[in-house]
């Protein structure tokens, strides 16, 4: 089993972090999706990473599928909750840590453009959706240990992800001080070795000319 991914990138931390914690054995493939030389280009048709390759398998990419993957091909320890109410939970958790993600790599690519190419609204709107985003976390944590029920899931592997790629991608924003209990869940859980083992780290993409 081998995993395509990009080292700064949360969502194939997702899945690095759920192999880990799985206890599956894999190995990890480093590319740069935004480059000319990116070798997802004829293995996944929207060019992005992360990307599963698999024995006499096709390719399985975005890191959701590839977690429900993971779970059913390893369900303990279980990523999803059994409960259908914990389950929508914490896929919802999930969708907006990625979306959250989503809007700042679209923010540090638009700051990769010239600058009288770049445009402020567009920077303006994605980071409302950051500021938002990470303010509904932040309601639905309130003070406890996990996002969902009593045991760690997809919630805090996405949660954990967006949180430590905004201090890569995005760190004027200070949610530490803005949002103490997500403060506090970062220190409880940062020690946890799936997250040692897989904190982002920045790589050098292309400019973008045009």
């Amino acid at each position: 089993m081998k995993l395509i991914i990009a080292t700064p990138s949360p969502f194939a931390r997702k899945v690095r972090i759920a192999l880990i914690e799985k206890k599956i054995k894999y190995e990890e493939i480093i590319d740069i999706p935004w480059n000319e030389n990116t070798i997802t280009v004829g293995v996944n048709p929207l060019g992005k990473i992360p990307i599963l390759l698999l024995k006499n398998n096709d390719p399985i990419f975005d890191s959701k599928v590839i977690n429900e993957y993971l779970d059913h091909l390893k369900p303990n320890p279980p990523l999803y909750p059994s409960s259908f109410q914990e389950n929508v939970s914490a896929k919802l958790i999930e969708t907006v840590a990625d979306g959250v993600c989503d809007s700042i790599v679209l923010v540090f690519l638009e700051n990769l453009r010239n600058k009288n190419l770049r445009s402020k609204n567009w920077i303006n709107r994605q980071e409302k959706k950051i500021f938002e985003g990470i303010e509904y976390l932040s309601n639905h944590l309130k003070e406890k240990e996990f996002f969902v029920g009593n045991n760690f899931s997809i919630a805090d592997i996405s949660c954990f992800s967006c949180l430590e790629y905004i201090d890569l991608r995005f760190p004027k924003f200070d949610w530490r001080k803005k949002h103490k209990n997500l403060d506090k869940y970062w220190k409880t859980h940062e020690i946890r070795d799936s997250f040692q083992k897989t904190k982002p780290k920045a790589q050098m993409i292309e400019p973008i000319q045009n």
